[in-house]
Parts: structure tokens; sequence; C-alpha cells
């Protein structure tokens, strides 16, 4: 639903002098070098406070938590069951990362990074991707002397001051996998594989691959002789940011989204013509590997991704619709000399990231069931100040012997609780009044049955957990 323009508040400088103490009185040599500059609160008196999230950027409602925790459960799970260990990275790195490893040409560097100068003079950025900040802790700590293949998982914000629109933010949220020190294609095999599982699992359909390969740095050099030669000689049927590319990043015209360059571009020279044999034979073996795992994938020889630091496999992930409308997930590819180019030892790597607010996006398109959260079995009512006092110790051990409760201790009435209670539709509730406060005892009553019994506070969990097994052997 599009969001309503909050009201805009003024600050009051009047209101904000009227909060402010006055300190106890000082030498008057003191006081008067002490003295505040008259800047402070005047500078604010007129500034606007927007009540709204910035463009581009939302909050996460509750409401829409159940899908994401879907899918946070999704990727945790895929990670420990492929060998992934988890790994944080800051959100703000130093802004030559990104440019060195990412290329000066490409579009989020060129118009999409957030960057800007600290107070201490350093130029840094937020990360616009994972895999660059990943790759300096690899370095950094020294990560090429663990057992290869070194297999790190991350998931967070990233940034890019791109155009808003749907199911793209400015603030958005990624899962990211990367694997370090192989150069075997069973790695790019599994890494698909593992895409195609976490997708897979959170229930989506119509799941396809897009599968490329760009080569080597070396013999890619050849592929954009021709691709020039190509695009020069219709240069002038190209929009003019494609013109703009031709000279610093002629591949990036076959990722352009306007129809006349993609019309242009379809009889354009290949990649896979101009793979070195190196190149040639991973990428066979790798379709081999994904023939034999059954994975739906096609060749699309468009395919080049928007970083430079990609080599040979590149893939994206897909779905779609029954109208044929295609939504990007995410994708991925290999990246074998980002190590090197970032001072390290020649390391092979491997890794992909799922954009999580388009996958939620599409979660609800295709009507996902979100995670449910675990019932609550048990309610706690309590009835006046001695035996709210007594309830608090209650709701503790019962929480520390595993028993999931509610309550409402809020709620003045027993009546009002009891109707909370009713609503959860609780197998058990526990009632502590007055009297039972002074008793140290508490009335324990089997919703299900319609019996209740007053019970001790030492025997309050096991006749509890009685209840409860007996109504679980019951509906089994």
């Amino acid at each position: 639903m599009p969001q309503k323009k909050a009201a805009v508040r003024k600050v009051s400088a009047r209101g904000q002098k009227s909060q402010v103490k006055k300190m106890p009185a000082a030498k008057t040599a003191s006081r008067k070098s002490a003295a505040p500059k008259k800047t402070s609160v005047q500078n604010v008196s007129q500034e606007e406070m927007l009540l709204q999230a910035l463009r581009g950027m939302r909050d996460i409602l509750p409401d829409d938590q159940p899908y994401w925790e879907r899918v946070r459960k999704a990727l945790t799970h895929a990670a420990q069951e492929y060998g992934f260990q988890r790994i944080d990275t800051p959100i703000v790195e130093y802004a030559h990362l990104f440019t060195r490893s990412i290329g000066t040409e490409t579009d989020i560097v060129e118009k999409e990074m957030y960057s800007f100068v600290t107070r201490g003079g350093d130029k840094v950025a937020l990360r616009p991707e994972f895999t660059a900040g990943i790759a300096r802790a690899f370095i950094q700590h020294g990560m090429g002397i663990l057992p290869k293949p070194v297999k790190l998982f991350s998931i967070g914000p990233v940034y890019r001051y791109d155009r808003p629109q749907e199911g793209r933010y400015r603030e958005f949220w990624q899962g990211n996998f990367d694997m370090f020190g192989e150069s075997d294609p069973i790695l790019d095999a599994q890494t698909i594989q593992l895409a195609y599982r976490v997708v897979s699992q959170l229930g989506l359909k119509n799941i396809e691959f897009q599968i490329n390969s760009i080569g080597m740095p070396e013999s890619r050099r050849e592929y954009e002789k021709a691709l020039i030669r190509y695009l020069e000689a219709q240069k002038n049927k190209l929009c003019q940011h494609c013109r703009d590319r031709l000279a610093t990043s002629p591949m990036r015209v076959l990722d352009c989204k306007e129809d006349k360059c993609i019309q242009l571009t379809v009889h354009a020279p290949q990649s896979l013509d101009y793979l070195d044999q190196e190149s040639r034979d991973h990428f066979k073996r790798l379709l081999e590997y994904l023939d034999e795992l059954e994975l739906p994938y096609t060749i699309n020889t468009r395919l080049v991704r928007g970083l430079d630091y990609y080599t040979k496999t590149v893939f994206e992930i897909w779905s779609s619709d029954k109208e044929g409308k295609k939504y990007s997930l995410g994708g991925g590819g290999r990246y074998d000399g980002l190590i090197q180019s970032l001072g390290g030892e020649a390391t092979p790597a491997i890794g992909f990231g799922l954009g999580l607010d388009r996958i939620v996006l599409e979660m609800k398109r295709t009507q996902v069931k979100p995670y449910q959260e675990p019932k609550a079995r048990v309610f706690l009512a309590q009835l006046g100040d001695m035996a709210k006092k007594k309830s608090l110790r209650l709701f503790s051990e019962l929480e520390k012997n595993g028993i999931l409760i509610a309550e409402s201790f809020g709620r003045g009435s027993l009546k009002s609780q009891l109707r909370v209670a009713n609503r959860l539709g609780v197998e058990v509730t526990i009632i502590v009044g007055q009297k039972e406060a002074l008793d140290e005892t508490a009335i324990v009553k089997d919703m299900v049955s319609g019996t209740q019994e007053t019970v001790t506070y030492e025997r309050l969990v096991d006749a509890v957990k009685k209840i409860l097994k007996t109504n679980q052997v019951l509906q089994g």
C-alpha cells in the first residue's frame, strides 16, 4: 500500500527552553567564559522534522516479519547444511575497496554508491554489496591458511542510491554465500544447487537459472574487441547510456534493459565463442553436473553481470508468473581474481547473493505461507497487587522449564484477562488471586476438559506439564 506522507512537526525553541534547568551559580569569570554561544537552540528552532523514512528506505513492520522470519530460517538452515560459517562485516568500508574490486566504470560505483568523507578525512562508503568486504576480511584475518574451501555466509542490509521501484530499495537486504579456495566446477554446481535449495524451500515455484561463461580477462579482451566492432557499426541505434558504456565497459551494453538495445544485441557476438580452453572445459563440466542434478537452467549468452570481478561462470535466479513475466531473485558467479587484485594470494572463489526484499515480495505474490510462531499453550492470569508480584516469579519459572506461556499483566480485571486466554485458544489457564498469593498456591484449569485444581508453587510446573502431555496424547 502507498505510504501516507507523515505530518511535519516543528521543534519549538520556546518549548525546549522550558525544559532546561539552570545550573548552580559559579564564579563570575568562569560563568562568563563558559557561556554557550547563542546558536544551538535558535538554529534548531525552525528545523523541520519529517516523521517518515528516507526515500527508498522503509520499516519492516511486525505484520511482515513472519515472511522475513521464514526467509532468515531457510538461509540459516541451508548455510548449516552446506557447511557455511557466519561472518558479519561492517556496513561502512573504505570506498576504494569497492572501486577497486567492483570497477570504477560500473553503475554501482559511478551512480549508486553512498560515499562520503568522515571528520577524520577518510573516504568511506556504505557497502553496495557483500563480497568485496568479505574478501577484505578473508585477507586481513589470514583465512587463506584454513582448510579449503572456506565457506562464509552473511545476511544484512546493503545500500545503493538507485531509483526506488517495486521490490528495489536504496536500503535492501541480502543473503550472501561465498566459497574460497577451490576452482573445480563441481563447486559452481554445488553453489547453484544451494541457491535452488533455498528458493524452493521457501515455497517459490517456476524457478529458472540463467547461466553463461564470460571466461578470463585475457580471453575476454578478444571478445570485447569483436563486440565493440559490432556495436560501433550500429552506435546510433543505442540508448545514450549504452553509447557512453561503449568506450568504457562494452559488455554491459548486453545488460541494458532498454528495448531497442535488447533488440540490437540479439545478434551480437557471444562470449562463449571466445572462451579460452580452460574456461570452455570448465563450463562444459559445469553443465554436465547441472544435468546430473536435473536443475532447471538455460544458457543466456547475453548474461554478463554488473561487476568487474566476475570470471568464467555467471548466473542469475529468476521466478516467472503465468503471463511469462520474470522476476530476478539474485545471482552470482566466479571471481577467481578478486583476492589477488586486493593484495592477497591467488585464490579461486565463487558465490551468490539473494535479494531478500524481492523474495518476500515474490512469496506474497505467489501466496506462500509465512512462518508461524509457536503458539502459547498456557495463560497466566492474576488479580491484585500481591498476585502480580507472585505471577512474575511464576512466569519466569514456567518459562525456564520450557513452557511457552502467555500473559496480560497490564489488564486489571480477571474477566478481561480470561477473554485474552480464550482468544489465544490456550489449553491451560493458571489463575492467581489474593488468596492464592497469600497461600502460595495457584488455580490450574484444564481448558480442554474443564477441570481445575489448586496446587502449590512447588507442584505447578509438574501439574501444567501433565495436562499438556495428556492433551497432546488425546489430540494425537
